[in-house]
């Protein structure tokens, strides 16, 4: 399995310390090529993190689109995303999912110990995020959303009853080295590389991932 962390303490984004964010989306288009798109930013308001929309009270300061029509302005074109973060150098880095990729999302307690699971199972790993909100985030082929309810029931679970959700299409996460606000950066728990350039079904991983949110209840 590509480098996974032991705990929340090791976090690293491995490749990206010192890299702008610019660098960093025209990397994601021209590498992985996934689509990208500018987010919100941070602005130092009376010496604290405010997000640019202007909420005091924003839930996802600095991570979350600037503009209703975000789905069509997100680009896989190298030359148009260092183009979109030349214009706002501070924007987050923001991915949509259902088309390249869907992504699972269940809790960090959770996460971790499916993870110590999947190694244990040898079973390849599609990148998997970890966010300041505590959740990991991990990568799949898309069309997950419309498999993993009765994946998960015919592993005896009630879909309901699990903190398991499939962001798909319509949806987005939030890439490293994008901040929450005061509450850190996004982080690679298992990082890109070109040995998981090919993503896992989410049948594949659905079985450890439900048994660890089934123990995490």
């Amino acid at each position: 399995m590509e480098e996974t962390l032991a705990g929340t303490d090791a976090a690293q984004i491995p490749k990206q310390r010192g890299d702008s964010l610019l660098e960093t989306a025209v990397r994601y288009a021209e590498e992985r090529h996934w689509d990208v798109f500018p987010g919100t930013w941070l602005e130092a308001v009376d010496g604290s993190p405010r997000c640019s929309c202007g909420d005091a009270a924003c839930p996802a300061p600095g991570s979350h689109p600037a503009r209703p029509d975000w789905a069509t302005q997100a680009t896989g074109s190298a030359t148009v995303a260092r183009r979109m973060w030349q214009k706002q150098p501070a924007a987050s880095i923001l991915l949509p999912t259902g088309r390249t990729f869907d992504a699972i999302s269940v809790p960090e307690t959770a996460g971790f110990l499916a993870l110590a699971r999947m190694e244990r199972m040898e079973l390849t790993l599609g990148p998997v995020t970890l966010t300041p909100a505590r959740r990991m985030e991990f990568f799949v082929l898309p069309g997950a959303g419309a498999k993993v309810p009765d994946l998960v029931r015919r592993l005896g679970w009630s879909p309901a009853s699990l903190d398991l959700t499939v962001l798909g299409e319509g949806a987005y996460v939030a890439a490293p080295p994008t901040r929450f606000g005061s509450r850190g950066a996004v982080q690679w728990a298992c990082r890109p590389t070109a040995a998981n350039r090919w993503l896992p079904d989410a049948e594949e991983l659905i079985s450890p991932l439900a048994y660890a949110c089934g123990r995490d209840r």
